[in-house]
């Protein structure tokens, strides 16, 4: 028995390459619908994963790394390709345009970056340090579909224009490695004083999907940037006063 709880968390680590590696087939064939929510069931399971081998108490060094290698895919490879295939398109047949896609696979090298050096930072156990590979997954992700869904000129304009692309990209790869602190969504203790911050965002985030649907998700990503940057702060602000 012991052995097999001691296998779980990988088999479900490799689940969730083994979702990336689908979605990645759908967004090969431009299905961007189906790229999204098999990311999506990828993150569900990397969330998993980590929890199964806290609950049995078998964390091990290979677990960590094939997280890792896992998300690699899911959350690194999956991204750089979507923003590879947008810029494809947002160039089209312009012959000065032929190596300007490649650039969306910035965001699969800063992926590697941050997934590389978070297996070595000992300052992100309990929160993180740069936007999460999965997080910036799905702001890359929901891109597409924000495209393809909304009637705004304004959508249609930005999310074509490779020079928004590319800007968006380098500001992806940017924020997984900038030493931004973040606050940990995980609740640990089950009382409403110690998740004040992490109830708000969930209330705020479910509003966000509810109202904006696509255009939500990266607005909820862009919500939690934003509020952890004003709770960093608002301790800093905090921790001057006790100084004084």
């Amino acid at each position: 028995m012991i052995t097999i709880k001691r296998h779980i968390p990988n088999i479900i680590t490799l689940i969730n390459l083994l979702c990336g590696c689908i979605a990645l087939v759908f967004a090969v064939d431009k299905n961007f619908d189906m790229a999204f929510y098999f990311v999506c069931l990828g993150i569900f399971f990397d969330f998993f994963d980590g929890f199964f081998a806290r609950l049995f108490k078998v964390s091990s060094p290979l677990g960590l790394q094939l997280d890792s290698l896992a998300d690699m895919v899911t959350s690194g490879v999956v991204p750089g390709y979507i923003m590879f295939q947008m810029l494809s398109n947002s160039v089209g047949s312009n012959p000065s345009g032929t190596f300007i896609p490649y650039f969306g696979f910035i965001i699969t090298l800063g992926s590697c970056y941050r997934l590389a050096n978070f297996n070595i930072d000992t300052r992100q156990t309990d929160s993180f340090i740069g936007l999460p590979t999965p997080a910036n997954a799905l702001f890359i992700l929901s891109l597409p579909l924000i495209l393809k869904n909304s009637d705004s000129l304004m959508a249609l304009e930005l999310l074509t224009s490779h020079f928004v692309l590319l800007v968006i990209t380098l500001l992806s790869a940017y924020i997984l490695n900038a030493e931004i602190p973040l606050f940990a969504l995980k609740i640990k203790k089950i009382n409403i004083k110690d998740n004040v911050l992490q109830i708000v965002f969930l209330l705020i985030s479910m509003v966000l999907l509810g109202l904006f649907q696509f255009a939500g998700v990266a607005l909820v990503i862009v919500f939690y940037i934003l509020l952890s940057v004003i709770m960093n702060l608002i301790t800093g602000k905090k921790a001057e006063k006790k100084s004084f």
